[in-house]
């Protein structure tokens, strides 16, 4: 017979890490809604099109894209990113502006695996189409920095810059390739293929060779416009009015083609693996009518989920939450007693647990033990006799007989409920 395993870059989630993903998500949940963002969950494949606007010369479009014909003959694409599906499904449903939603979920990318990068990967992630206001790229910047304050995390710094409008973007593109055309011989060979595709994403070396280079290059803030220079500077004051630290880093342009405007980026300086960015986004005031809908502004952000538990390991912070199951019933007279019990305390909320097979005291209460439970409800044949059960709380063992009719009641006063 095959023996089967997950494939290059995926793995399973198993407890207790399933449960501290899940409950991740709630988290973000648990933040972003109260600002009025609300969940959409987009397919995970599209046509290929929709991704295609992601950027033709990024790597995700050339090298990453799980692409293929389905059976109806259509170019279909697993979804690399979310922001590119939300603003199909704006140009689709035609909500009313503004538009905030919050997502969570999947990802792929076929990419080379390492710690924290994955062909499969989480992330979640807020949208908000409509405004062109620098207050909304301050509240979309704060909620991230919400979030990861709520998990716990200290040690994140915060940079942003601007990219400008098309035409600023273009005009420094053609700057940054006649600067890095006269050095050619000073880059590195993968800097020298990048330029040929798209010049600024050279800026993304972390070569030795290449950061002179990089250094001597001309600066975004040249080269942007009297507006889109005067947007940056609100959402300069708007953070520090929201008492957000951040710096501004002149070659941050993130990996997406589709940004414009506001740019910002996510670094866990707990982590000290070459990746350290947790998360990031910015505006894409272009990406909607690209997509066939009217020109709408858009900004958002995704953060990455195993990126970001790396750095909540690194500073202890945000472990996986205690086993949902309170009560393990040990009942060493068959299992019908268990089966009524269980049923009873889950119908009252408590979560509860029991062994099955027959197995003897021991073993069961070595299951108990690993259940994470507090309490142990013991069954035995005097117990059943007398109409009782036993109550044991595990970490000391100290423990009491209870009336059977009255054991909910007896198991909530024992949980401190």
């Amino acid at each position: 017979m095959p023996k089967f395993a997950t494939s290059p870059g995926t793995r399973d989630i198993l407890a207790p890490d399933s449960a501290r993903w899940r409950h991740f998500q709630q988290v973000f949940a648990d933040v972003v809604e109260p600002a009025g963002y609300a969940h959409i969950i987009p397919p995970m494949f599209e046509d290929l099109g929709v991704f295609l606007r992601v950027g033709e010369t990024t790597e995700i479009v050339t090298k990453e894209m799980y692409d293929f014909e389905d059976k109806g003959g259509r170019r279909i694409a697993l979804r690399p990113e979310q922001t590119a599906s939300v603003c199909r499904a704006f140009v689709e449903h035609r909500p009313v502006t503004p538009w905030k939603v919050w997502y969570g979920g999947p990802n792929f990318r076929y990419e080379k695996p390492q710690q924290g990068r994955y062909r499969q990967f989480d992330q979640v992630g807020i949208e908000a189409l409509g405004p062109d206001d620098p207050q909304l790229d301050a509240e979309v910047i704060a909620l991230a920095m919400q979030f990861y304050a709520q998990l716990g995390l200290r040690q994140v710094r915060l940079s942003i810059n601007s990219l400008g409008d098309s035409g600023d973007r273009d005009r420094y593109a053609t700057a940054l390739r006649a600067h890095f055309s006269a050095h050619l011989d000073a880059l590195s060979a993968e800097s020298r293929a990048t330029l040929e595709r798209n010049p600024l994403r050279v800026l993304d070396s972390k070569r030795s060779e290449d950061a002179a280079v990089i250094a001597a290059a001309p600066k975004m803030a040249d080269h942007l416009s009297a507006d889109a220079a005067t947007h940056f500077a609100h959402v300069q004051a708007a953070l520090r009015s929201a008492s957000i630290q951040f710096v501004v880093d002149d070659r941050l342009v993130r990996g997406l083609d589709y940004y414009r405007r506001t740019t910002f980026e996510f670094v866990s300086t707990a982590l000290s693996a070459a990746h350290t960015a947790i998360g990031g986004g910015g505006r894409y005031d272009g990406l909607v009518a690209d997509l066939g809908g009217p020109e709408t502004p858009g900004i958002g952000f995704a953060l990455g989920l195993d990126r970001t538990l790396l750095a909540c390991d690194a500073e202890g912070v945000f472990a996986a939450p205690a086993s949902r199951v309170d009560v393990f019933v040990v009942d060493v007279t068959g299992g019908a007693e268990a089966t009524s019990i269980c049923s009873a305390l889950r119908a009252a909320g408590v979560g509860a647990d029991r062994a099955y097979e027959g197995k003897s005291m021991k073993s069961q209460m070595k299951a108990a033990d690993r259940s994470g439970a507090r309490i142990a409800i013991i069954i035995g044949d005097d117990e059943r006799t007398t109409n009782t059960a036993i109550i044991r709380t595990m970490d000391d063992g100290s423990q009491q007989s209870a009336q059977r009719d009255n054991l909910v009641a007896s198991v909530r006063q024992a949980l401190g409920r």
